[in-house]
């Protein structure tokens, strides 16, 4: 294909992508109300809770769970958002197929079986990803709250509120695609499981550092939690590492599998030798001339006769 047709298949194939975006937009604004009612459900039980706590274990008549919007445009950009995030998820097998069907035809066998490989790993990660932090704003909130003074009512702004939790989430969900890394680049040659073990440390300890920075609370379980499943996956990645050394060859030298009575293989090819050509009047192979006879040695003269080593 020529550069113009490349640019027609690509045209062709983000239309596609954007029309099956746009449908999934739709189908996240029909649902958006019940996914706001998901997003805000971990707030509202611990805001149902505290309510229940003040009021003898009881709910207040009339109690909603209720929070601010500080700008007039604040609902529908935040109808906006949740439609746009839910369209993309919904038809993420769609535009991904679009994205994998215009790249195939440039990559060899192996690479497209490896590429299955990893979409087919990269979505349950991240939705694991997501899954846990989820689980870890839950929790989060439920200590940072408790701190609040009990003459002190709390009411949450909805566009941060729904940015904080969707943000999370992206954050947990990237950080797990991280063990997809590391196969890629022992796929690749760039780094042996032999190495990658041996990195160990520097990881677990890189992994907590990310964990405490990316967690919204400053209680160490949630950290903990994060960092511990990361940990988990790079051992997944390092033991997937080390079998596919093994499966190569990768840390054995070249004689591991000859036997020590094993003759070396030999070349038999026989090139013919050209005769030497003189250089500057020299002839390797000619005779030598002979080397002249040596010339006899006076004799010395005694020292009796008057003359010493020094007069």
């Amino acid at each position: 294909m020529t550069l113009l047709e490349h640019l027609r298949e690509l045209r062709t194939r983000l239309f596609r992508a954007s029309v099956a975006i746009v449908i999934g937009i739709v189908i996240g604004y029909l649902l958006h109300t019940k996914i706001l009612e998901i997003l805000q459900d971990p707030y509202c039980q611990i805001a149902a809770k505290n309510a229940m706590n003040a009021n003898n274990g009881v709910l207040p008549p009339g109690y909603r769970c209720e929070f601010v919007a500080l700008k007039v445009t604040d609902p529908l950009l935040l109808t906006l958002k949740i439609s746009l995030w839910t369209g993309l998820i919904v038809a993420s097998p769609f535009w991904m197929y679009q994205l994998w069907a215009f790249v195939a035809p440039g990559l060899h066998r192996n690479e497209r079986r490896w590429a299955y490989v990893f979409a087919g790993l990269a979505a349950p990660l991240f939705a694991g990803g997501a899954v846990l932090a989820f689980i870890v704003v839950s929790k989060g909130l439920e200590f940072l709250i408790s701190f609040i003074n009990p003459n002190t009512s709390i009411m949450l702004e909805a566009m941060a509120y729904i940015d904080f939790v969707t943000g999370m989430m992206l954050v947990f969900g990237v950080a797990f695609e991280f063990p997809l890394g590391i196969m890629l680049a022992n796929i690749a040659g760039i780094a042996t499981g032999k190495r990658l073990l041996g990195w160990w440390r520097i990881a677990v300890f890189i992994f907590f550092v990310f964990a405490a920075i990316a967690t919204p609370t400053a209680d160490p379980f949630g950290m903990s939690f994060l960092a511990a499943c990361m940990s988990l996956l790079y051992f997944g990645a390092v033991i997937f590492a080390l079998l596919n050394d093994k499966r190569r060859g990768r840390n054995r030298p070249s004689y591991a599998n000859i036997d020590d009575d094993e003759i070396s293989s030999l070349d038999y090819d026989v090139e013919p030798v050209e005769a030497a050509t003189p250089i500057d009047g020299y002839d390797p192979i000619a005779a030598p001339t002979p080397v002249a006879a040596p010339t006899a040695i006076e004799r010395p003269q005694p020292l009796d006769r008057g003359y010493d080593d020094i007069t």
